[in-house]
């Protein structure tokens, strides 16, 4: 008997799963829809993360309690506080300030003043008056080398000047020349700082906080309405400790060299400090 010839491959086609219309338009639209179809054959495709919670802005506390008040601003703005016993102004220009000459009038302005603003300790007064006489020692002037910024944004340079004080204490003022050749002082603050820092048209100061371990970062910005600088921003910031020593090499070369900013100056501004005179210190 002879044996049937291979009849080859089977013409009929094996009935096998046929997707849907439904199935096979989900398929074709998925790269239009949102990632929320899934089992279209692409196992790496994207899948729906849920749902989202809603977000809240604060809810008030004990809304029914009658809280404090603030005090409506001066519609007039503070008072200038301008420096007497200078010569006038130049076109504004604060540069040709002496800034020994400027803190000597206001300590004669206000000789007994102890707190405040214009308070300083007797004898930091006293090295202050003698700042550039004959025979006095430069480094023992209180009066700090002054800084120039442009801090009200007038493109105009202020006058920035720190007072070293005992026990690590520091006095910041900020002067201002109008058109009238008048100097306005629109900072002073005394506080026992660790560094003082410009960003932009900010002073920032930085001081020990009462809690061991951190600073607090207050910055002062020139208020318009009120003609002088205000503590308009006050952080807390922890203190990371210094890297340890490396006892095979005390510079430590694995740590690299420090690019933090010195005192008086920040990575976001350059303030240009004047040549140091004979009445300032270095």
């Amino acid at each position: 008997m002879t044996p049937n010839p291979d009849p080859g491959p089977d013409p009929t086609p094996h009935p096998g799963p046929v997707p849907s219309r439904r199935r096979l338009a989900l398929c074709l639209l998925a790269p239009l829809l949102l990632p929320l179809a899934t089992g279209c054959g692409d196992a790496g495709g994207r899948a729906g993360a849920g749902p989202t919670p809603t977000a809240s802005g604060p809810v008030q506390l004990w809304p029914g309690r009658k809280g404090a008040v603030v005090p409506p601003a001066d519609p007039g703005g503070a008072p200038p506080e301008y420096v007497t016993g200078i010569p006038p102004v130049q076109d504004q220009n604060v540069h040709g300030i002496d800034p020994v000459t400027l803190i000597q009038a206001e300590v004669r302005a206000h000789p007994d003043a102890v707190t405040g603003p214009d308070g300083m300790p007797r004898e930091t007064a006293a090295a202050i008056k003698a700042c550039g006489k004959p025979g006095s020692d430069p480094a023992k002037c209180p009066v700090l080398t002054p800084y120039y910024q442009d801090l009200t944004g007038n493109g105009k340079d202020e006058l920035i000047v720190g007072i070293e004080l005992p026990d690590q204490m520091m006095s910041v003022r900020v002067y201002t020349a109008d058109e009238a050749g008048r100097l306005n002082r629109i900072m002073a603050t005394t506080d026992t700082v660790i560094s003082v820092g410009l960003a932009d048209e900010d002073v920032i100061l930085h001081v020990p906080s009462a809690n061991a371990g951190y600073e607090v970062n207050t910055t002062w910005s020139w208020d318009a309405k009120q003609r002088s600088m205000l503590p308009t921003y006050e952080q807390i910031v922890r203190v990371n400790p210094p890297n340890p020593p490396n006892p095979a090499n005390p510079a430590n070369p694995a740590t690299g060299p420090s690019t933090s900013p010195s005192p008086g100056t920040s990575a976001a501004t350059s303030p240009r400090p004047a040549p140091t005179s004979a009445g300032t210190s270095p």
